[in-house]
């Protein structure tokens, strides 16, 4: 996969504003915080197809993906090549480096949970539950710590979290906070 700096990127957008750049997080993500130019696309509803068609998106020209960190970034890249487009460009590191590099962002009012940490808040509390039942109710119930850390292993080799693509589709990650008028940073 075909990958990008975010000063890359910076300089490409200001010689070409027209770029298209998509950011793939959640909604409640995107309104925190996201690089001006990026259109929200959520991974869990990216449609390759309907970008192509309504014009947002051309399959024979760069399309810049960015989420957090590069993660679901990879995977809506692989998405898009897998419906034909051409050029599709992760923005190494995604948002995060993109702020750490001092570059322009739009800023909403209210701050949010990242998915990540809300991972492991779920997972964590899912392994203290099983811990607590199996101690005090009955043994079987440490089975509950067991399969959430055969999860997490199973996440870390192969890179698909499905605990978090769950949390993605979460009513409170789905929708932008009311407070959240965008305000120019950088």
């Amino acid at each position: 996969m075909k990958t990008i700096s975010p000063n890359e990127l910076s300089q490409r957008l200001t010689s070409d504003p027209g770029s298209v750049v998509i950011d793939v997080r959640t909604p409640v993500e995107y309104a925190e915080v996201h690089v001006p130019q990026a259109k929200l696309e959520p991974l869990d509803k990216l449609d390759p197809t309907g970008l192509a068609i309504s014009g947002t998106a051309a399959k024979d020209k760069p399309v810049y993906i960015l989420c957090r960190s590069g993660q679901r970034a990879t995977k809506a890249a692989e998405k898009l090549a897998a419906e034909g487009f051409q050029q599709p460009i992760v923005v190494e590191g995604g948002t995060l480096a993109w702020i750490e590099e001092g570059l322009p962002v739009n800023r909403g009012q209210v701050k949010v949970i990242s998915l990540e940490r809300q991972v492991r808040i779920v997972a964590g509390s899912l392994v203290l539950v099983g811990v607590l039942l199996g101690w005090f109710v009955h043994p079987a119930f440490v089975w509950i710590s067991g399969f959430v850390g055969a999860g997490l292993v199973f996440a870390g080799i192969t890179d698909f979290c499905g605990m978090g693509l769950l949390l993605a589709k979460a009513p409170w990650n789905q929708r932008a906070p009311s407070s959240s008028s965008p305000q120019s940073a950088s």
